[in-house]
């Protein structure tokens, strides 16, 4: 008998494990949010919170790091920026495993774009001089930005007042981009709605449990029904779902939040797309290579 490695997702660890490791140091996140911790200048953001009634809000600079992590890395939804912080470990590198909900994300943004916009631009350049990001090709006009591996390492202060316009428009686009997907989404999901709800039970270890038994037991039932009109099924030609025992086959399938529908089986065309995005968003990764 083979040994496998243990699978005991139950087991206590003995000691906490710590956020910084997660990912590995070389990870963008890191990057990211040592850069807002240490590196820039919050204090308009900061400014704007002089009540100290209320519960206590996230720490603007974990919010700031947060959004500007998630659109480098193309998450732009607050919902997924939301759903990000509960299932990716680098989104949690950089909470410190804090997770606001969308709405949050939303309103933060909203408070504060006209900071934001600026220490966001001031992160791409300081990004690019440093030779600590590639930004490539910027699509949002088709123009290339000078990257760490051009020849072209001198740049004219005519050049400079270029490349922040450049990168004035790629912050912008990252707003709009936000914006329009949250707009998007509060249409189809409901403003209050985050589009992943699932039933109460599904939370519940032993209702998940008495769900599946159930729905187990209703394959089974049907399968010992289709047993007993096994030969009327074949007189009219149709082939039966069950196994000739009487157990549920494989691909027998039993729907939990409504147990009278059926997927449908029909003939599809298949159709095969390809569509050219000029709308690329650059992704910031760290790297101290230069060729």
């Amino acid at each position: 008998m083979k040994t496998f490695r243990p699978w005991d997702f139950e087991q206590s660890w003995l000691l906490p494990p710590s956020v910084l490791d997660f990912v590995p140091p070389e990870d963008p996140a890191h990057f990211v949010r040592d850069l807002v911790r240490e590196s820039l200048d919050l204090s308009e953001i900061y400014a704007e919170y002089t009540e100290e009634r209320g519960f206590p809000p996230y720490h603007p600079a974990m919010m700031t790091a947060l959004i500007l992590y998630a659109y480098s890395q193309g998450v732009f939804s607050s919902r997924k920026i939301a759903r990000a912080c509960v299932q990716r470990v680098d989104f949690m590198a950089v909470t410190g495993l804090q997770k606001p909900n969308f709405r949050t994300v939303t309103k933060f943004r909203a408070r504060h774009l006209s900071a934001l916009s600026g220490l966001f631009r001031q992160v791409l350049t300081m990004c690019h001089r440093a030779g600590l990001a590639k930004l490539g090709y910027v699509a949002i006009d088709g123009t290339k930005l000078a990257a760490n591996a051009s020849k072209h390492k001198a740049m004219s202060y005519a050049r400079m007042k270029q490349e922040e316009k450049e990168l004035d428009g790629v912050v912008r686009a990252w707003f709009e981009r936000a914006e329009e997907e949250d707009r998007r989404e509060d249409e189809e999901y409901g403003e209050d709605n985050s589009g992943d709800e699932m039933p109460v039970w599904v939370a519940n270890k032993e209702k998940r449990l008495e769900k599946i038994r159930e729905a187990k037991a209703a394959l089974e039932a049907e399968a010992q029904l289709e047993l007993k009109q096994r030969d009327e099924i074949k007189a009219r030609g149709r082939k039966p779902k069950h196994n000739a025992h009487g157990t549920p086959g494989d691909k027998s399938q039993r729907n939990f939040t409504d147990s009278d529908s059926r997927i449908l089986r029909k003939r599809t065309a298949t159709c095969r797309a390809t569509t050219a995005s000029s709308r690329s968003m650059p992704r910031i990764r760290s790297s101290s290579r230069t060729t």
